[in-house]
């Protein structure tokens, strides 16, 4: 593939996306702010970080769809299905799609108002989802695991999967990102992929939380291993694989995301503990933060679908309608849990 690749989305991770790629092939960059476009395009800069002169910004969309062939959008997921839907005219069953978007979607239901509907399972998209539906794209992957921005930005080595149901997705996805610095794993469950990648900044939240109000590192590790448990027990009742979550798309995300003040899911609930309010965290942030619309979605499908999962549950209520925190974590301690991490269900 000797086109551009096409990155969609300048926010952080669209410009960690660029740098990686940009050590492979030149780089054709979607950005709406034409301030962005002139910074990158004249100076090679963004975000206060250096970027090679093989990327290139652009704001037209069908440009991107006419020069590149590979397309990565890293998007907000509120985002995501508006700018497929532009992006559809200019798209064919030729283009290889591989999104970096962790987080869930909703179609035609006001996410303002979840309490007033009945979500079940055909309210809720994935990013692949929405790219099948939304186009006649047929190749489709994800690119998920632990991929603080800050950390990549900064020539740290670190890793990521590809998931998808097609091997050249793959194929061309490792071949435009990988390099001495930045390896990427192969997967085939995309579905698991999507899912772990979004349901772990719920359980980041959280951790943050803990370190927010000072619990210490057994109390991290416990909500950890709780955590990948209810990530495994809830992927499983919607029929995904528990592979996923057992690999660097799940647990491997889920250590750095939940660890890190590089987070800015770990850092929003290190703020909230802090006595920061939503509003106030959520107006200050740089960047978007995937979990706290994923929190929301996933309470109120579970609410509706009578599944069970404690942590995620206690955090809406905390979050959302004001339950103290430090009672919800007595309740979650003294919660009747009878077995550890089950791997067994995931081994076959």
């Amino acid at each position: 593939m000797d086109k551009d690749v096409g990155v969609v989305g300048s926010g952080s991770f669209g410009i960690t996306i660029s740098k990686l790629v940009s050590e492979n092939n030149n780089v054709l960059l979607y950005a709406r702010n034409l301030e962005t476009i002139k910074s990158i395009n004249d100076h090679h800069t963004h975000l206060g970080v250096k970027l090679s002169e093989r990327i290139r910004a652009t704001n037209d969309l069908q440009e991107v769809c006419f020069a590149c062939d590979l397309i990565l959008p890293a998007l907000p997921s509120s985002a995501f299905r508006e700018v497929m839907q532009k992006m559809s005219p200019y798209l064919h069953p030729y283009h290889i799609m591989i999104h970096a978007t962790k987080g869930l979607e909703l179609n035609k239901i006001d996410f303002d108002h979840l309490n007033l509907v009945r979500l079940d399972r055909r309210d809720i998209y994935t990013m692949s989802e929405v790219i099948l539906e939304e186009t006649n794209v047929v190749r489709v992957g994800c690119l998920s695991g632990p991929n603080l921005a800050k950390e990549i930005l900064a020539n740290l080595p670190a890793a990521a999967v590809i998931a998808s149901d097609f091997d050249e997705v793959i194929h061309y996805g490792q071949k435009a990102l990988a390099s001495k610095s930045f390896s990427v794993y192969a997967s085939h469950d995309i579905k698991g992929a999507e899912l772990a990648g979004a349901f772990k900044n719920i359980i980041a939240i959280a951790s943050g939380m803990l370190a927010g109000a000072g619990m210490g590192k057994n109390m991290e590790a416990l909500l950890i291993t709780r955590g990948l448990n209810e990530m495994i027990s809830f992927g499983m009742k919607l029929g995904f694989s528990g592979q996923a979550f057992l690999g660097t798309a799940g647990i491997g995300d889920l250590i750095a995301t939940a660890t890190s003040d590089k987070s800015r899911n770990y850092t929003f609930g290190f703020r909230f503990a802090r006595g920061e309010s939503m509003d106030e965290i959520m107006s200050t942030s740089d960047e978007v933060v995937e979990g706290i619309r994923t929190l929301k979605i996933l309470y109120h499908f579970c609410k509706n679908e009578k599944i069970h999962i404690p942590i995620t549950q206690m955090l809406y209520k905390v979050v959302y309608e004001e339950y103290p925190f430090k009672k919800g974590l007595e309740h979650l301690m003294s919660y009747p849990f009878t077995n550890d991490v089950d791997f067994s269900v995931v081994s076959e």
